[in-house]
């Protein structure tokens, strides 16, 4: 039996990471799982097959979260809020949340800080909007570093990514008209911020499924940060009314100081509420791709056929593309979602099948989109807009192209749900590598115009 204790302890460990479960609720469900590994043993069954089968028979991990969520509803609203939290674990989280305030402080400070060398916001947009993402990023990089106990091979990676991203931001010279500094300010964030998937995922690199639950953090983190500035925003009217009720006008106070240094620090503080908070809202996320997936396939069905019908062709614009690129990423983002919310195990149902047909929507616009623009290029020569736009929507096709293939095997029963999930984790490199190569390349490349 030291194998399946050596299993038991894995189970365990992984249990306890669900904090909606105190540690008299595992050892419950550990007492559950004992005796139905003993009773089937008992029928003949090896103790490994045992444990397989009464893992299977207890359900799934997020299913009995739910139900502890049902039976203790007041315990987990008290975990929305900051409580004295148990002995075993109270210092732990008082140490991530001295962690996350330090951090915090210093976003904000570090948007600040260029100011002392004479670079108002207002006055040098070419150094603040290619650096913004350096100016708060690695703050959170660090924060999950910490939480994740990164090694230094780690960290070493970390700073020379964050490095690279500050010599791509300030060493070539952009004017406030070029399109190279757009690019730059688009696409350097997106590096940055899945060179922060690295320190989220520090504790397993090699892991698909940590891949995958930094995607369903990315989504949390958005969800949170958005609730933040909302509610920013009604504190920010309430102290611009109350001072001028008195007289004192703190326009510049919450132009200059509330408003940037309240949104660098909500980054972090996004991060560590999904990060402490995640058993109570866990799947906010998902249930978001499960009302949005129809509808945005209705929307892009009715648009092919409208372009069908009419024989319209896409304008090939810098807007236009921009909107088209937005849209496939957000057909993209449902996708993940959908797949970080999925039991792996579960036979294919309806709702595969209209996220099948809305991922063979948008592949079929992204065709369109790159039939527009191969024609403007081929016709008027490249730009850097044009370029980086070929090859993202080419990136795109390639991954909703093959991701259509799995979803369809996955709807047929022919190919099991674990592909799917692996290959868009495993494709997730893919778009940093392009990301990096827009940032470096593309402003020599096109002689910075």
């Amino acid at each position: 039996m030291t194998d399946t204790e050596t299993q038991i302890a894995q189970w365990r460990g992984y249990v306890q990471r669900r904090s909606a479960l105190r540690n008299v609720d595992v050892e419950e469900l550990e007492d559950h799982l004992r005796g139905s590994i003993e009773e089937l043993v008992g029928s003949g069954l090896q103790p490994d097959e045992a444990f397989l089968v009464a893992v299977k028979r207890m359900g799934a991990l997020d299913e009995l979260s739910r139900e502890f969520a049902r039976e203790h509803s007041d315990r987990l609203w008290k975990q929305l809020v900051i409580t004295e939290a148990d002995p075993a674990t109270g210092s732990g989280a008082r140490r991530d949340l001295l962690v996350m305030i330090g951090c915090a402080t210093g976003a904000a400070l570090s948007f600040k800080a260029p100011e002392l060398f004479g670079m108002v916001i207002d006055r040098n947009p070419t150094f603040y909007l290619p650096n913004l993402s350096l100016l708060i990023l690695p703050w959170l990089a660090g924060f999950l570093a910490y939480r994740r106990r990164a090694s230094t091979a780690v960290i070493g990676a970390l700073v020379a990514l964050f490095a690279l991203g500050a010599v791509a931001a300030n060493a070539y010279s952009f004017t406030e008209q070029s399109q190279s500094l757009v690019l730059t300010c688009i696409h350097l964030p997106i590096a940055l911020w899945l060179a922060v998937g690295l320190a989220y995922i520090a504790d397993d690199l090699r892991s698909p499924r940590r891949r995958m639950d930094f995607v369903r953090f990315t989504g949390e983190w958005f969800i949170y940060t958005v609730l933040l500035c909302l509610g920013g925003g009604v504190l920010t009217a309430f102290v611009a009314g109350i001072f001028t009720a008195i007289g004192i006008s703190p326009e510049n106070f919450i132009g200059l100081w509330l408003v940037p240094c309240g949104g660098a620090a909500a980054v972090v503080v996004a991060a560590w509420l999904v990060e402490a908070k995640q058993s109570v809202v866990e799947n906010l996320a998902p249930v978001l791709t499960k009302l949005f997936t129809p509808l945005f396939t209705v929307v892009l069905l009715t648009f092919l056929v409208t372009a069908v019908a009419i024989g319209a062709g896409i304008h090939v614009e810098r807007e236009t593309l921009i909107l088209f690129d937005l849209l496939l990423v957000v057909v993209l983002a449902l996708l993940l979602y959908s797949i970080s919310a999925r039991d792996p195990l579960a036979p294919p149902a309806l709702f595969d099948t209209v996220q099948l047909v809305l991922v063979v929507s948008a592949l079929a616009i992204d065709v369109l989109v790159l039939l527009a623009i191969t024609g403007r290029i081929t016709e008027f020569g490249a730009t850097p807009n044009k370029a980086a736009a070929l090859g993202e929507n080419v990136i795109l096709l390639i991954n909703l192209a093959w991701s259509a293939w799995l979803a369809f095997g996955l709807v047929r029963k022919r190919k099991p749900f674990a592909t799917l999930e692996r290959w868009q984790t495993t494709y997730l490199p893919v778009f940093a590598g392009w990301a990096w190569l827009v940032v470096l390349v593309f402003p020599p490349l096109f002689s910075f115009l």
